[in-house]
């Protein structure tokens, strides 16, 4: 009962060293739970059961990413455990020396590590299931589904895979603090606070080599990834560059760092400079791992966060375009003409459940491929994309057909002559060389008869219906084209439901195996919201639950560090005191110091994030995704908010530190 007093007693007095530690327990324990919680919030939204399925895949898929983030978990708080203990050795040497054993020692800190731990849990608990609430309404905006059904939902499933989680976490924590403390000396716990951490000096000549071998490596690294992603062994080989790369910088930069100051005498012995720069310097000097580290988890926290949002917000703009009709209806039947009458009234459904409809055929011809159309720069195209399938046929379709289908999309139409073709395409990587080799001029051939382009580029437009723009080109021609030497023919039929949208789905898909058995695929508005939904879902509760946890991961490192350097220098900040530096200024140097600790790494993670974002975008535009400014925004907002709130706790700590008499 005594150590337990006791343990409570430590605990009310080292609350604020337990700022950080508390923080970052109880963040991970709410995003844990929030993140876990997310299959209960289909019990209150009216969605369909496609998506619930996608949310049901989707928690699935967060379970396993629960493990990864479980074991980083463990991990930091094994390390805030470190710096705990490190802060109270001496307090611990004078247990031992006023007569307590060891095992005593051990039971208070096994004490307080339970009680830190059960408050954490409850606290962490509570946040999560606040959140938890406004993170149905993100997934009820992301489905588009109905509110009206909203009520506090509170996930027992979500609550005990993190206690059991958390508890398996707090189990090796607590046998990793009773171990690290039974093995200490008690002249070792009694002198803690004079020892620091050894400063290694490194060759100067050698840190410069080393730092131009760095620069070296990343700029091949930058290179292969924006500029060599059509190999996946090179694109893997730059990840591994920017590892080796980063690794080096860190550690040349430590060796001549405070060199390159101290070449600015003005800059060196302005103020506290001094000592500033060389805490600075032994900062960096000794946790070059640890910055690597961090700087890649930050890296890795913008680049994933970012592309996940703008995957989002493009895949969300391309649905409204790509989904101008309620169905649209392809058979790939050779005899087939009319969808209507081939296709729908042999299997029994009325034509009469749309309000509206049209369809048409196209056609393909030996004389018009990919290869017939960029021909005036197929030597540069294959260059660049060497497996481009020239031989694939571009579907033929007449004008006047066009039109109907456009007219019904209410897109624009178009006028032909004679003997003029014009390309509608939307798919970005297409459209790109298709535009080139229209500026130089294409002429066509179908039947007897040739037809040079009228635009020199293609005019956006579709077809068939998709979740993103994945139109790689139509040819339209005259209505007087010779379809006698067409190869094949494909039908379509776009239609928009009457009445009810969901009933009207749920009859159209009881005849959806038997328009199969004649060769006519289905593709629904409904349909492609709910995969693209699905797809948005996932990539948006990934990046954020990954992008979250590296960047606490990466605060909290980096603020224990500080904190545990704060302790040893406590008795420096003190001598200035005592000749005659006020306190406002020794704030100012603590403050700068932190800063610049913190921004460090940021700032090559940023670089390191420019080529990366490059990188993204290189690889979403080749599956018709825009980049979006506003990902970026909402990455530097988290970035502000939980990266600067631990900079601004790990000072105010440390400055209470420095200050204690």
């Amino acid at each position: 009962m005594m150590l337990f007093k006791l343990s409570l007693k430590n605990i009310k007095k080292s609350f604020k060293d337990y700022a950080i530690y508390f923080l970052t327990l109880v963040l991970g324990v709410a995003i844990f739970y929030v993140f876990n919680a997310l299959d209960s919030q289909e019990a209150m939204l009216q969605l369909t059961a496609s998506e619930k399925a996608i949310i049901s895949l989707m928690n699935e898929l967060l379970s396993g990413v629960s493990v990864l983030v479980a074991i980083i978990l463990g991990f930091l708080i094994i390390y805030a455990s470190r710096f705990l203990i490190k802060r109270r050795k001496k307090e611990f040497g004078i247990y031992l020396t006023l007569g307590m054993g060891k095992r005593q020692v051990s039971k208070i800190l096994l004490m307080e590590t339970l009680i830190i731990g059960l408050i954490s849990l409850v606290v962490g608990l509570g946040l999560g299931v606040i959140a938890s609430q406004f993170m149905s309404v993100v997934v009820a905006k992301l489905f588009e589904a109905d509110m009206s059904r909203f009520e506090f939902v509170f996930s027992e499933a979500a609550m005990v895979k993190t206690v059991i989680y958390y508890a398996i976490i707090y189990l090796i924590v607590m046998v990793f603090n009773v171990f690290a403390v039974t093995k200490y000396k008690l002249i070792d716990l009694l002198t803690a606070s004079k020892k620091g951490e050894k400063v290694k000096t490194r060759n100067l000549t050698i840190s410069v080599i080393l730092f131009i071998i760095a620069v070296g490596i990343l700029s091949y690294a930058y290179y292969l990834a924006t500029n060599r992603l059509d190999s996946l062994d090179l694109f893997g080989l730059s990840i591994l560059l920017g590892i080796i790369g980063t690794f080096l910088l860190f550690f040349s930069m430590s060796g001549f760092i405070l060199k390159l100051v101290q070449s600015n005498k003005k800059l060196y012995l302005k103020g506290l400079n001094i000592f500033t720069l060389r805490q600075i310097n032994s900062k960096v000097n000794t946790t070059v791992f640890s910055m690597s580290i961090i700087c890649l988890l930050l890296f890795f926290t913008i680049t994933i966060f970012s592309s996940a949002w703008s995957i989002n917000l493009s895949l969300k703009k391309d649905l409204v375009y790509g989904t101008p009709a309620d169905v649209f209806i392809t058979s790939y039947a050779e005899d087939t003409d009319s969808i209507k009458e081939d296709v729908l009234d042999k299997v029994g459904y009325s034509i009469d459940n749309f309000s509206g409809y049209v369809e048409g055929n196209t056609y393909g011809f030996e004389s018009v491929t990919v290869g017939t159309l960029v021909e005036p720069i197929l030597d540069d195209v294959l260059k660049e994309y060497p497996y481009l399938m020239v031989d694939n046929f571009l579907p033929v379709m007449k004008v006047s057909v066009y039109n109907k289908f456009a007219s019904f999309y209410g897109r624009d139409t178009f006028t032909l002559n004679d003997d003029e073709f014009m390309m509608v395409a939307d798919y970005a990587q297409m459209v790109e060389f298709e535009n080139k080799a229209l500026e130089k001029g294409v002429t066509i051939k179908i039947g007897d008869k040739k037809y040079h382009n009228k635009h020199d580029e293609c005019k956006e437009g579709l077809l068939s219906m998709s979740g993103n723009k994945a139109n790689a080109g139509i040819v339209v021609v005259p209505d007087n084209i010779d379809i006698n030497s067409s190869e094949f023919v494909r039908s379509y039929l776009a239609g928009n439901y009457k009445g009810d949208k969901n009933k009207a789905e749920e009859n159209l898909m009881k005849y959806m195996d038997e328009m199969n058995s004649h060769g006519a695929v289905a593709d629904t508005k409904i349909d492609i919201y709910t995969a693209s939904t699905g797809l948005r879902a996932i990539m948006i509760f990934i990046g954020l639950y990954l992008g979250v946890i590296f960047l606490i991961s990466s605060a909290a490192i980096l603020a224990l560090k500080e904190l545990s350097d704060s302790s040893d220098n406590k008795e420096k900040y003190q001598m200035l005191r005592r000749i005659g530096v006020d306190d406002r200024r020794l704030n100012r140097a603590l403050f700068t110091q932190i800063f610049i600790f913190f921004m460090f790494p940021l700032l090559i993670a940023i670089i390191h994030s420019i080529f990366g974002i490059m990188c993204a975008n290189i690889i979403m535009e080749s599956m018709s995704v825009t980049a979006n400014i506003s990902s970026i925004l909402t990455t530097a907002l988290l970035i502000v908010l939980i990266y600067g709130g631990y900079f601004l706790v790990t000072y105010m700590t440390s400055k209470r530190i420095i200050n204690e008499k």
